[in-house]
């Protein structure tokens, strides 16, 4: 699968397909940073299933490789994870919790409140 590259009111994201596998691994993100740097995006939307379940799991740290080799490339991460979508550990709620402080990484319920922080940070 590619992700798509969307026009969000000005901004240029490259956004997964909702409901599609599209990371397998945390080398996968060079897929993303790709298309990033090729539509000169500064910020990827992605949906739980277009993350491996080992992102949901701290212990992986599939999560940290992904979320620092973005970071690297200053590329900003939003995820639209709604209630129930995926199981995830205390720890790595506690991680969200602090990483939806900044401007780096955030999950949200829904696209309309990922696609809102995308431009707070825009």
């Amino acid at each position: 699968m590619e992700p798509s590259i969307v026009d969000e009111g000005g901004v240029t994201v490259v956004e997964g397909q909702p409901e599609q596998a599209f990371l397998t691994s945390a080398r996968d993100v060079d897929l993303v940073i790709e298309a990033c740097f090729g539509s000169q995006a500064g910020c990827a939307l992605l949906y739980a299933a277009n993350l491996p379940a080992a992102f949901f799991d701290l212990s992986s740290r599939v999560a940290g490789d992904i979320l620092q080799k973005l970071r690297n490339y200053r590329i900003r991460l939003a995820v639209v994870c709604p209630p129930g979508s995926v199981e995830y550990s205390s720890r790595f709620g506690e991680m969200v919790t602090e990483e939806n402080r900044g401007e780096h990484f955030a999950m949200f319920e829904t696209r309309a409140d990922a696609v809102q922080w995308i431009h707070a940070f825009s």
